[in-house]
């Protein structure tokens, strides 16, 4: 008898419990307020829950929502993933044209210097000057494609040598293979000191570093923009859409899914961009490297700005030694005819380089466009790549956080208004053979994705031989054209806005979320916050987040 009463009992709540859920999905006015906001025709919506035995994704029974609906709602999780992101892009132009004008800064400098200190003997041989800035913007823009910058050093000095030859001896008459010899002599007898030895070790490492790093901070948008090529696919669709928006079918509008629920999608909808994770930190790890030795033995700031001093030492201790070079000179080439056009005896400030460049002053840096230093550039960009570390593996966890889920048991579980039961899975493509919400293909990764896994670790490669000062030519340089990848900022979209979304053919137009560190709110959806500056993070549900107002 007593068990016969429980039983009523029981029977009683369930029936109580259906006929308030009957009731409520009868009622669909708050699913097509919901509906339309995603620019929907709000009258595919029923005025009242039909029978859902049709529903290919959402649970049957009486729902709020038809065939038509649920296939245009999966319309909207179709189409690929979208990644626009300042992740470091803005600093991609702002390195380059740091660097650009520091070399026309120091042109400028060297000729200002060089008209006033050395006078006609130097304009009359500035083309040689000219030539050298020339071959290194060329160099910066092309690399080793376009100019062998060793050898072009070396052609430097060698036509400075024998042009000074033949300046601090005018009163002799030399020919071409007189000049030959003379640069043959050249490593033996330095005319200009140690100059051009620590120059070019100079030149050549933080050349080697610059190209690379901006290099480096060109492809990060690069890769953001190929994995933006992969589409979604067929399973992630059905998991996204029975996660975002099967509550609605049960006119449960508000009702958001499970924190460990939404894991586990987000994780099998992610499974090959979490793959990026392992050499996309070996990437930036070695992005930080260079960096450092950017703000150390690599400054190219500290080399460029004073190069017209060092370059005036190198003349000036060819000048000082002049008798002693040139002697040593016709022991070893040969006394040299004197000179018919030779008339009057000249002064050496005729003859020679008359003078000697201002000591240089290091608070004297010229200022560029770009407004501030290399110093305060490099801190501000190892700032950021130390916060994108682990960027592809936290993106189903950046996700699925704040207001985008709920906690406990009032939440949607895929099925209903309840506790999600399933252990949450790892992140990766093989970690998705047991996940319970997404079927993955774990025998298929997609090629895209291996790709620029690929790319990341070559230029991993190319980061740690730029490290110790090596370069390492692109397989794809093209030496005929003189063309290479650049020196990275001047064809990738370095300028994207930071916004997040998900591109769609649906009626409405793509909800774009702007995320920033301190702002909560945008585009009528409430975020939680984010300690980090990287507006992408919170990739994919910007834009899945249903709308509850």
């Amino acid at each position: 008898m007593k068990m016969l009463v429980v039983f009523a009992a029981c029977m009683s709540l369930v029936v109580l419990a259906s006929a308030q859920a009957d009731q409520k999905v009868k009622n669909c006015n708050e699913v097509r307020t919901a509906y339309s906001s995603k620019g929907f025709n709000v009258n595919d919506v029923p005025n009242k829950g039909v029978h859902g035995n049709h529903l290919k994704v959402c649970p049957q029974g009486f729902s709020c929502c038809t065939l038509e609906m649920e296939e245009k709602l999966r319309m909207l999780l179709k189409s690929p993933l979208i990644y626009t992101t300042n992740i470091l892009s803005r600093y991609c132009p702002f390195f380059s044209e740091f660097f650009r004008e520091l070399l026309s800064n120091a042109e400028k400098s060297l000729n200002d210097m060089f008209v006033r200190t050395y006078g006609l003997m130097y304009v009359k041989n500035a083309e040689l000057f000219e030539r050298f800035f020339s071959e290194l913007r060329k160099y910066y823009s092309h690399g080793s494609s376009a100019v062998n910058l060793d050898d072009m050093l070396t052609e430097f000095w060698t036509e400075l040598l024998e042009r000074m030859f033949r300046l601090v001896n005018v009163q002799y008459e030399f020919n071409d293979s007189y000049m030959e010899c003379v640069s043959r002599h050249m490593e033996q007898l330095k005319p200009f000191g140690d100059v051009p030895r620590k120059l070019r070790l100079q030149l050549t490492r933080s050349f080697i570093a610059v190209r690379m790093f901006t290099r480096g901070l060109a492809l990060m948008p690069e890769v953001m923009g190929k994995v933006s090529t992969v589409s979604t696919s067929p399973s992630c669709v059905h998991a996204a859409m029975k996660m975002l928006y099967c509550p609605y079918c049960s006119g449960q509008v508000a009702l958001k899914p499970c924190k460990n629920y939404c894991l586990n999608v987000m994780r099998g909808c992610l499974a090959n961009q979490a793959d990026l994770d392992t050499e996309w930190n070996n990437f930036l790890d070695a992005m930080f490297g260079l960096a450092e030795r950017l703000e150390g033995p690599f400054n190219f700031e500290s080399v460029i700005d004073p190069i017209d001093v060092k370059i005036s030492d190198a003349i000036m201790n060819m000048q000082e030694n002049s008798i002693q070079v040139s002697q040593k000179v016709f022991q070893g080439c040969g006394q040299p005819k004197p000179s018919m056009a030779f008339r009057t005896r000249r002064s050496t400030k005729d003859s020679g380089f008359p003078g000697r460049f201002r000591p240089y002053s290091p608070d004297a840096r010229p200022t560029t466009a770009a407004g501030t230093s290399l110093d305060r550039l490099l801190t501000d960009v190892k700032k950021k790549l130390k916060q994108s570390k682990k960027f592809w593996s936290t993106l189903p966890d950046t996700v699925c956080v704040g207001e985008r889920i709920a906690v406990g048991d009032e939440c949607w579980n895929g099925t209903a208004k309840s506790r999600y039961e399933s252990v949450v899975i790892g992140n990766g493509l093989a970690n998705q053979v047991s996940n319970p919400d997404v079927e993955v293909d774990i025998t298929k990764p997609d090629m895209v994705i291996r790709r620029q896994i690929a790319v990341l670790k070559e230029t991993t490669s190319r980061l740690k031989a730029a490290y110790t000062g090596t370069d390492i030519s692109f397989v794809n340089e093209d030496a005929g054209s003189g063309e290479e990848s650049g020196s990275g900022c001047d064809s990738p979209p370095c300028d994207s806005d930071g916004d997040i979304y998900f591109s769609t053919s649906a009626p409405a137009k793509p909800r774009v979320i702007k995320i920033q560190a301190d702002d909560q709110h945008s585009s009528g959806t409430r975020l939680a916050p984010f300690s980090l500056t990287l507006a992408v993070m919170a990739l994919l549900l910007a834009l899945l987040t249903p709308h509850t107002r």
